[in-house]
């Protein structure tokens, strides 16, 4: 089981950051070529990302880059670079159909095939960004085997409905929408940037209600969220102990050829057993709550 609670937001033209940014241990780092890049900036930015992802300490962190879209005239050019500097996954911006995903997916092989990298190798993340975008959502997720998950980008889909964030109202069919394509599709679902990195309290109540309602987890842009949001994302200790007794329990009455097993006078049925088997999972692999 793969872990992709944070994906930490880079700016590609920051070299300091982006020689440094593996301390931080995210479950993913996403170098960003297109909105925290100016215009001016689109080249070197490219120049520098290739040569990151090239660096021995990025080999054991997963690498997602943004490019810019491939209708303009940086989108193409980025993902040249980065396909062949062995980019793990490449997220595509503004996706509002299947189309886009799509045609991403075969420019993706082409460069794969010249450059003598293994076809399929090189998995794709798509960012929803509007109404579009969140009615094809189902569409989107299903567009390629090569997506991993399917993002929502919360500032231009706020635009875009003529709104603004808030406390999360906004963006609660959104989130609901994006949500159940990914599940549907069995891929991961990613949630939004919490932009105000000093409200520590806010940010953690839009985690708990992102946990809730099944996403995987969240883009980030200061590291100082990482723990935070992995603390989060752990499952407490009597959560721990309850999966514990439930996977005995059911052990057992396979053991004994029971049909229905029961703990502490509760039945135990596969969603329960398979749920309890999932928080193990990540307690071992994210420890237990603080």
């Amino acid at each position: 089981m793969k872990l992709r609670r944070s994906m930490l937001f880079l700016p590609g033209s920051n070299a300091a950051m982006l020689s440094t940014a593996f301390v931080f241990r995210p479950d993913s780092i996403m170098f960003d070529l297109e909105d925290a890049v100016s215009l001016r900036e689109k080249d070197a930015a490219r120049i520098l990302v290739f040569h990151a992802l090239q660096m021995p300490v990025y080999r054991d962190i997963e690498t997602v880059v943004r490019i810019n879209p491939l209708s303009s005239p940086f989108g193409l050019t980025d993902l040249e670079a980065v396909v062949r500097a062995g980019v793990d996954v490449v997220r595509l911006p503004k996706t509002d159909s299947a189309d886009d995903v799509r045609a991403l997916e075969r420019e993706v092989e082409r460069i794969e095939r010249d450059c003598g990298r293994a076809v399929g190798s090189t998995r794709l993340m798509a960012a929803i960004e509007s109404a579009s975008g969140v009615v094809n959502a189902v569409a989107i997720a299903t567009a390629s085997p090569r997506l991993i998950g399917i993002a929502l980008a919360g500032f231009d889909y706020v635009m875009d409905m003529q709104t603004e964030r808030g406390d999360g109202t906004e963006l609660f069919y959104a989130r609901c929408a994006v949500l159940h394509a990914a599940r549907y599709a069995r891929i991961d679902a990613f949630d939004v940037v919490y932009a105000d990195v000093n409200n520590d309290a806010g940010f953690l109540q839009e985690v708990e209600l992102i946990k809730r309602l099944g996403f995987n987890g969240k883009s980030l842009i200061n590291p100082r969220q990482i723990d935070l949001l992995h603390n989060a994302f752990a499952p407490s200790q009597e959560e721990v102990d309850y999966s514990h007794r439930v996977v005995a329990a059911a052990e057992q009455g396979e053991r004994q050829g029971l049909g229905v097993v029961s703990l502490s006078g509760k039945m135990i049925d596969a969603p329960v057993i398979e749920h309890a088997r999932v928080v193990l999972r990540r307690a071992e692999a994210s420890g237990v709550r603080k």
